[in-house]
């Protein structure tokens, strides 16, 4: 069996997890610890080979086991458009509504000043060149309705406007202060159809 000591980091690791705080994390490790066996030790060799396998798509950001995600590679998804997100989280969250046929494109961030989170920073200049090389009809913002997404996507704007590209944004549904990777499916969905030019 572990030493205290290794089990600690354990719990000190698992609370550095979105919504795992040091309580929960302790409970988690617990659980996992009585069930070494059927959960802890297949879950140890899922994420250890994730670890190995896992990589971002050199087209769009999203992570999968390939250079070229499913949703990149797949013929039947290049219908004009692209759906720019701040994170895989969003993407998923989008995907899961299944009303969007398109491709993606993962900012991996939001501008933030006081961060120092430029354009440079993001996978901005790359969402360029793909609108000039992939022949795109129309560019929906689907980023969250915070401050820094919302500067995100007014910048986006402005940098694409010369292109002539149809630019749109999430409408119904999203509420402000929201984030993607919160809204049910449905919200998701009504949101992505009802959508409005920036």
């Amino acid at each position: 069996m572990a030493a205290p000591t290794d089990i600690e980091d354990l719990i000190g690791l698992m609370a550095r997890l979105p919504g795992l705080g040091p309580r929960s994390a302790r409970r988690a490790v617990l659980v996992l610890l009585k069930k070494r066996g059927p959960l802890m030790a297949p879950l140890a060799q899922a994420m250890a080979h994730v670890a190995l396998t896992a990589r971002d798509c050199t087209i769009c950001g999203n992570i999968g086991t390939e250079d070229i995600c499913p949703i990149c590679a797949d013929p039947r998804r290049q219908t004009g458009e692209i759906c720019v997100v701040q994170d895989v989280a969003d993407l998923w969250a989008i995907e899961r509504g299944g009303a969007f046929r398109g491709r993606y494109h993962v900012l991996g961030g939001t501008l933030s000043a006081l961060d120092n989170i430029g354009p440079e920073e993001l996978r901005i200049p790359l969402l360029l060149r793909r609108v000039r090389e992939e022949n795109l009809r129309e560019v929906i913002l689907a980023l969250n309705a915070t401050v820094d997404g919302q500067t995100t996507a007014h910048y986006i704007a402005d940098v694409l406007e010369p292109t002539g590209v149809q630019l749109s944004s999430l409408a119904q549904g999203v509420p402000i202060g929201g984030e993607l990777d919160y809204l049910d499916d449905g919200t998701i969905g009504a949101a992505l159809k009802a959508r409005r030019r920036v």
